[in-house]
Parts: structure tokens; sequence; C-alpha cells
């Protein structure tokens, strides 16, 4: 028998003991969930919040998609920058974008994409900031959550003839037996009326590419050369002239108002240098010409009075020519257009410039103004008739060919035969289309 020393045996025994709390198993699993639980809740969150940033996500894509939608159409309409936000706002929180957390920028025209410095575009960026939920146990920082989308205006058809009232009964009328040929555009009113385009009277007739009318239109011997029909309920077109600034400094106005003889040939030459970059001269009380007439290129001004020729007989015998390369006449306080009688028109606008493409430009204050033009058979404008407020009668045999016409008036109104073209390449006019839509095209 072997006898092991006391201090032996109390080791072995210790050893024994710690051998049995090795083997036992007893909690271990609890140990391990403590240790995995922050991770595992972790990931569960994570993936949650995932989901639900993926859902936001997409519910910011909606709001984008119809913000940029909605601004376009806006666009279109002719509205300023300040009310394309404004809409663009409104649609987007409706739609569920929440403005308290996030920003809405609207680009005109887009800043990145592939429509990047297209003006015919908008680009809508939105953007909202979010607090972590259960994903903070591994980052605090927030969710930043970002859409864009871009709407475009295409299409349309090339017009020559706009009426911008938007409530007028016959803002585009041809009344009575006038035959009206619009060589290669169209014709296009923004009046909400059922009868915003009219032909009126027995005999009358239309010749046009297409017709585009933004209420009703009542018509008869219309003849369209492109489009099937006309197009009633259309969008308004956009006013291609609206964002061109009138001119505010008159300068020293001439009072000698009377220029020309009957039989005689005279040059009118611009005197001062306009604040806005070009030559002008300006007529103080209206103009009254007589003879063959030459205007220089420049800026001439008519403040108040008529713009006439022989004395605004419509009915003289006595032939009177207006002959000017690079002009634009604009006719302020009250000013009136009387370009009538026996009076061969020759008259082009500048191609570059603050008033390019604008041959006469009628004071956007001048409501209840009736501007008269009607020129004899050989007559050339080339350019823009624009006055934005008034009323444009275009009469009398007018027959403005080989040329690039465009009228932009609240009303327009045909009371005599006429023929326009609208053959504008070079002309220094801008695009006027009518029936454009909106698409989302990023």
């Amino acid at each position: 028998m072997t006898i092991f020393p006391q201090s032996f045996i109390r080791k072995w025994c210790a050893l024994s003991r710690l051998h049995k709390l090795w083997k036992n198993e007893g909690g271990a699993a609890a140990v391990v969930m403590a240790v995995l639980a922050p991770v595992l809740i972790g990931g569960m969150g994570l993936g949650a919040e995932t989901g639900y940033w993926y859902y936001t996500q997409r519910k910011l894509q909606h709001a984008a998609d119809v913000a940029a939608h909605a601004a376009g159409v806006r666009k279109r309409a002719g509205d300023s920058s300040t009310n394309l936000q404004a809409t663009a706002l409104n649609v987007a929180t409706n739609s569920g974008f929440l403005s308290k957390v996030g920003n809405l920028a609207l680009n005109i025209p887009p800043k990145s994409g592939s429509m990047i410095g297209r003006s015919d575009s908008v680009e809508v960026i939105l953007l909202e900031t979010h607090p972590r939920l259960l994903s903070s146990v591994f980052s605090k920082e927030p969710v930043n959550i970002a859409s864009r989308a871009v709407a475009q205006i295409v299409g349309g058809s090339t017009a020559c003839i706009l009426a911008l009232s938007k409530t007028a009964s016959g803002a585009a009328t041809i009344s009575g037996s006038t035959a009206v040929t619009l060589d290669g555009c169209s014709v296009a009113s923004n009046s909400n009326a059922t009868d915003a385009l009219l032909m009126s009277g027995n005999g009358g007739s239309l010749r046009t590419d297409c017709a585009f009318s933004a209420g009703g239109a009542v018509v008869g011997n219309l003849t369209l050369t492109v489009c099937s029909s006309v197009s009633v309920n259309a969008p308004p077109a956009i006013d291609p002239y609206a964002s061109v600034a009138q001119p505010v400094d008159f300068g020293p106005c001439d009072k000698n108002n009377k220029v020309g003889t009957p039989t005689g040939s005279k040059s009118v030459q611009p005197d001062y240098q306009n604040p806005v970059g070009v030559r002008s001269k300006c007529f103080l009380g209206g103009l009254d010409l007589k003879g063959t007439v030459t205007f220089d290129p420049g800026l001439y001004i008519i403040n108040g009075g008529d713009f006439t020729v022989n004395g605004g007989d419509a009915n003289s015998n006595t032939g009177a020519s207006i002959i000017g390369q690079g002009v634009t006449f604009f006719l302020t306080n009250g000013a009136t257009l009387k370009l009538t009688g026996n009076v061969t028109l020759s008259l082009s606008a500048p191609t570059s410039g603050p008033f390019s493409g604008i041959l006469f430009f009628g004071d956007r204050n001048a409501t209840g103004v009736t501007h008269n033009i009607s020129g004899t058979s050989g007559s050339t404008l080339q350019g823009a008739i624009y006055a934005a407020a008034s009323v444009v009668n275009y009469r009398g045999n007018s027959s403005t060919t080989n040329g690039c016409t465009q009228i932009i008036a609240n009303q327009v109104v045909f009371t005599g035969n006429s023929t326009l073209r609208s053959s504008c390449a070079a002309a220094g006019t801008k695009d006027m289309l009518a029936g454009q839509i909106v698409k989302l095209v990023e």
C-alpha cells in the first residue's frame, strides 16, 4: 500500500474540482447569447431599416417625378421661376415629401444628367435627412435619402400667330370674308373661352398647318395641311419673348414727329446710346411718315401718340414706303401703330442683341390699345409683331410674304386678306411652339 503525503492529497482534490468545473456545460448558451444579442438585434434592426429606407426612397422618387412634371407644365405655360418653385414644392409635399426634414432644389436648366444645360427641361432634386433607429448601434450618422427627376417639354408645331389672352372670346379671330394663309406655320389661342379660336362672318377662310385652342373653337372654311383636326383644350403656348426686358430709358425725345415728304426720300438715324446697349432715337407724341423713309439699324421709341403714314389717312392714294434693316420700334405711353392705307413695308428686326427678332414691341402695360397693320402686296416683315397686352388688327389685303412674320398679342384679329410666311432660320426670332407635351426623361 502506497501512502501519499497530506499536501499531495490536497492538491489532487483541488485539481479534481477544477476538472469537474471545466466539464460542466450548464449556462453556456446564455453566455453566448449575452455576447451575440447586440449583434443579432443590430443586424435585424439594420435589415428592417434598410427596407424602410428603401420604401421611403421610392416614395421620395414618386414625389420628385410628379413635382418635376408639374413644374414642366407650368414652364410650358410661361410661369416665372418663382411660381415653378412653388408648384414643385406644393406637389412634392402633397405626394409625401417631408419638407420639415428635407429640401427641394429646382434647376432650370438641369445641372446634371443627360439634359444638363437644356433650357426646355426642369430638374427637381429632393433630399430628406432622418435619424437612425435600431441601426444606431453601428452608426450615429443620420440617413440622407435623395431622389431626382427631370421633365422635358417636347414636340409641338411651329406657330406664327399666338393670342395670349387667357379669357377673351375670339382671342384669335378671322372675320368677315377674310382669307388668311399661314405658310409653314400654325395658329394658337391661349384663351379658355369656348370660341377662343373664332371664324366669324361669311366666306372667310383659314389655311394653316395646325390650329390650337386652350378653350374651344368655332371654325368654318378651315384647311389644315399638317394636322387632321383642330386641337381644343390644348396646353397654352409659351410667350417666346416674355423674358425680353422692354426699354425704360427714353433719352432725348424728338418733338418733330413728321418725317419725309409725299414724293421724297428721307433717312432716319439713331442719335443716342440707350442703356440697354443699342443706338436709339425717341419720338415724342407719335411719328407720321410720308414718301420713302429708311431707318438705319437701331431702336426707335414712339413715346405716346400714333405711328402713322400719310397722316393716318387709310384711303390716301399717295404711296409710302417704310424701309429698315435691324430695327425695333418700341411703342409706349399709349402709342399705337396705324400702318394703314397705301404703304409698302420692307422691315426686318435685328438678328442679335437685346431685341433680336422683335420688329414691333408694344408696351406690356398697354391694355386697351389696338394696333393696326395693313401692308400692300409685296410687303415684307421679317420679325415679330409683339404686343402682349394689346390687340393687333392685321387687315386690308396685307401680304407679308417671303419672310419670317410672327404675331404675338393679347388678341389677334384678321379683317383683310393676308398671307404670312414663317421662314425664320436667320431672322433672329425665338421659336414659338404650340401643342407641346411634358414628359419625364430622367
